[in-house]
């Protein structure tokens, strides 16, 4: 099938950068740092794979194994043989917020992630997983809250964010705190809900990283026959990317395992205008054909149905059927699908075998879905054997 194929990677020097909250201008793309762990040596060839990529912008955290220890020592010598390339980079890593974490132990942490990447400032530090209340509370009110200003007051991180994979309104009040000048959050193609979120946060200055969209997007980089019709003649990967880039965010995390799949980095890296017509034009295709395939049964994503007495996430669960059954997206669908449950604060607690079939949500449907069998739908089409996490 036809598609859009990438191009040689632009020189570095050509590469857009965009304004990261109170921090250096950063990348349309960041380079993550959770996956490319053989060994150091893995890591650096990835390292060197951004840098021709045009990307400047590294993300890295403790809770990724030794990837802080062998991004230093990739930093080190990247800083021998090329010294303007290592000052050019913007680093990132993350603390996890803890209810039992002191100001000491949080500083001893911090400078722990210094002297593992040899330096001595962070550019930006994000609380990991800012995504309960009690989360919140301790970033803003308690030892975290602490902690940060204490960070910035010594000067060990230029500023302080957060990632998170929590609700709307935990979210919004985090935005809103003024603790904040830049955050990480789930922005997708095929999950748009936060991005009016990521709108608001960019119009008050605040970054906006956007939270794996090729994997937790879609598993993009292996898109199924079906998703690949339904986006040409532009890669599933591209048009998301794309997707993302024209609505401003500032950058998008991509998790290297190898040299190779930075490709499409490379190709968009200085691709920040707006869409053009006929990727609008491939867009309106797209969701075209999820609605043909859905029919009546299309989950419009609304949210009408909530609060629902049994404390199902009923959109989610809905939209990985959409997924399912309107692009053919069964693995990803079904793979999310499988850590409900298992992964404590960072995805869903209940799927939709839950259901109690009690009938609250029929009436608030606009649309008037069959909510209750489409539920049932849903765990037909997608329980199965559970996969593991990479990280938590």
């Amino acid at each position: 099938m036809a598609q859009t194929m990438p191009q040689p990677p632009p020189a570095p020097e050509q590469a857009a950068r965009r304004s990261f909250g109170k921090g250096r201008p950063v990348s349309l793309f960041t380079l993550g740092t959770m996956r490319a762990l053989q060994d150091a040596a893995a890591l650096e060839r990835v390292l060197q794979a951004a840098l021709k990529a045009g990307i400047n912008h590294i993300e890295t955290a403790p809770a990724y194994g030794p990837a802080e220890a062998f991004l230093g020592q990739a930093l080190a010598r990247l800083a021998e043989h090329d010294p303007t390339a290592r000052r050019g980079l913007v680093l990132t890593s993350k603390l996890l917020p803890g209810a039992g974490l002191t100001l000491a132990e949080g500083l001893a942490q911090l400078r722990a992630s210094l002297a593992r990447l040899g330096i001595a400032q962070l550019d930006n530090l994000a609380v990991h997983g800012l995504n309960t209340s009690s989360h919140l509370s301790w970033a803003l009110e308690g030892a975290g809250a602490q902690l940060l200003e204490a960070a910035l007051a010594e000067g060990l991180v230029g500023q302080v964010g957060f990632s998170s994979h929590g609700d709307r309104a935990l979210i919004e009040a985090a935005l809103a705190s003024g603790r904040f000048s830049f955050c990480s959050l789930h922005l997708h193609l095929f999950d748009p809900e936060r991005l009016p979120l990521a709108r608001q946060a960019l119009a008050a200055g605040i970054g906006v990283l956007a939270i794996s969209p090729a994997d937790k997007g879609g598993r993009l980089y292996d898109p199924p026959p079906q998703l690949e019709a339904d986006c040409a003649p532009f890669a599933p990967l591209e048009l998301a990317y794309r997707f993302l880039l024209s609505a401003g965010i500032s950058s998008l995390s991509l998790g290297a395992a190898k040299p190779e799949d930075l490709v499409w980095a490379a190709r968009l890296a200085h691709a920040d205008g707006p869409l053009r017509p006929e990727e609008g034009a491939a867009l309106a295709r797209l969701k075209a054909a999820a609605k043909r395939r859905l029919g009546p049964e299309s989950c419009g994503q609304c949210r009408s149905c909530l609060p629902c007495p049994s404390d199902l996430p009923i959109p989610a669960l809905l939209r990985l059927r959409n997924l399912a059954v309107g692009h053919g997206m069964v693995a990803f669908a079904s793979e999310r699908y499988n850590l409900i449950g298992r992964a404590g604060h960072w995805w869903e607690a209940l799927d939709a075998s839950a259901c109690a079939r009690c009938g609250a949500c029929l009436p608030r449907c606009p649309h008037g879905l069959p909510i209750p069998d489409l539920l049932a739908d849903t765990h037909r089409r997608l329980a199965a054997a559970p996969r593991r996490r990479l990280w938590g």
